[in-house]
């Protein structure tokens, strides 16, 4: 692939085809290291979990789901709606809904981290630079033990997941299977990312499993490193590109943020769920379609962890929006308050914590294991 058809503007990020492997094996190229990525790669010892040990997190903790419901009844929109509200009087009935309902969203999320792991990979393929090819490996295998987590997760609460909706997988299979390495870093580093962002921290405020909160803390001490991937080629790309390279990346981002913002959670999309409950999809799509007109997205987007507010901020600070597609986002959120909120993501003082509970964990064992290991 061409450099122009990737708009690389720093050699840090250049690519071949997926299947040139020979390039790979340029003698200049292994001293041809860049540093840029080192902070990131280095720290990925600070924040190491393990899905699959229980000192870090214990998936056989119990939760009442029969009984509770593990996100507040209020972020399950279609509760709000007189009509599935007056079908579902049945307590135990309705929890089963809220909580069938929250296991759309956790599926998706496990789909989105499966998509972050194969899109990793991808990079790897592709980036010749070895600083950025360490650090698409290093992301690789921290989505897998992602991937691992939720899945665990869901067979806890759930027994399996849900199949990927259509929208989500679509753009999964376009930025994973792209050629053109920003279409990969926008889409997943900066959009899904920060879509991740702002789901976990809502989450993490919100659900009413302990195990799920600390699921989300864990996962968001990796995430708050992935988002800085696709930051650090933003402020070596964006302030270099033509006006024609800035208007096929501003698009491709706009386009990508409408299509998540208008079927992401679509009700049209939990019809199945609907059905099993005995309720007609149509009437609660047309019920739902009242209660969520433009004027409600802008005020759930002046919510600070608002998922759609986050991705919004994080193309601002990327650079990517600008007088062309402002107009577009404005009608959802105050872009100059965005503006003057600094560079500061929600959901990274949750990290922090998470990167401290991990570190005591991980420095107060390295003694140990340096001792055994040696021993053998």
């Amino acid at each position: 692939m061409a450099a122009d058809g990737n708009i690389t503007k720093d050699v840090i990020y250049d690519a071949v085809a997926p299947d040139d492997f020979e390039s790979m094996l340029e003698l200049d190229r292994y001293n041809a290291r860049s540093t840029a990525f080192d902070k990131i790669i280095s720290a990925t010892h600070d924040h190491f979990w393990d899905p699959l040990d229980k000192k870090y997190i214990d998936f056989d903790e119990p939760f009442d789901m029969e009984n509770e419901m593990l996100l507040p009844e209020d972020m399950i929109i279609s509760l709000s709606t007189d009509y599935v509200s007056n079908h579902l009087t049945d307590w135990k009935t309705r929890v089963r809904f809220a909580n069938q309902s929250a296991l759309r969203s956790f599926s998706s999320i496990l789909h989105g981290e499966q998509g972050a792991l194969n899109l990793s990979a991808s990079l790897c393929h592709v980036l010749k630079d070895q600083g950025a090819q360490e650090y698409a490996a290093n992301q690789t295998r921290e989505e897998a033990r992602h991937v691992t987590a939720f899945a665990k997760y869901i067979k806890a609460r759930w027994g399996r997941p849900v199949e990927c909706g259509p929208t989500l997988k679509t753009l999964l299979v376009d930025i994973i299977g792209s050629p053109e390495v920003y279409k990969k870093i926008i889409g997943m580093q900066m959009l899904v990312e920060g879509l991740a962002m702002g789901a976990f921290a809502t989450f993490y405020q919100k659900l009413n499993d302990p195990l799920g909160r600390q699921l989300m803390q864990l996962v968001m001490t990796d995430e708050a490193f992935h988002h800085k991937f696709g930051k650090i080629w933003a402020d070596r790309t964006i302030p270099h590109l033509t006006e024609a390279e800035h208007e096929i990346i501003e698009t491709w981002a706009a386009h990508c943020f409408q299509t998540l913002l208008f079927n992401l959670v679509s009700p049209s999309q939990q019809r199945d769920l609907y059905e099993e409950f005995g309720l007609d999809p149509d009437r609660v799509i047309a019920e739902m379609a009242e209660m969520v007109t433009d004027e409600t997205r802008r005020e759930n987007m002046k919510e600070q962890t608002n998922i759609f507010r986050v991705l919004v901020k994080t193309l601002l600070n990327a650079g990517i929006i600008t007088d062309r597609t402002k107009a577009f986002y404005a009608m959802y959120v105050d872009i100059e308050e965005l503006k003057g909120e600094g560079d500061r993501m929600v959901g990274d003082d949750i990290a922090e914590e998470g990167i401290k509970y991990l570190q005591e964990i991980n420095f107060k064992d390295r003694l140990a294991s340096t001792i055994s290991i040696a021993a053998e």
